[in-house]
């Protein structure tokens, strides 16, 4: 799954042109590496995400393609 996809599915990021805005900024940084909208998102992998001041580090869990609003949670762990 792409990473912008995965960002909105999980809802970290609220819609995926914003998701893939911020990859395009390089404020998406995956396993200490910035990376790009297209980049393939695997289970294990950690995403820090730079908003302004805040920083939000998750670890994923699972790549369900569709998932409820309770269950998006259960898709990362947040190490922040």
């Amino acid at each position: 799954m792409r990473i912008d996809k995965y960002l909105k599915v999980s809802r970290i990021i609220k819609r995926r042109t914003v998701a893939n805005e911020a990859c395009d900024a390089g404020r998406v940084i995956v396993n200490g590496k910035p990376v790009k909208a297209s980049y393939d998102v695997k289970i294990n992998d950690v995403i820090e995400i730079q908003f302004g001041q805040r920083t939000v580090k998750v670890q994923v869990l699972n790549l369900n393609e569709t998932v409820k609003k309770e269950e998006a949670t259960e898709m990362y762990k947040d190490l922040t």
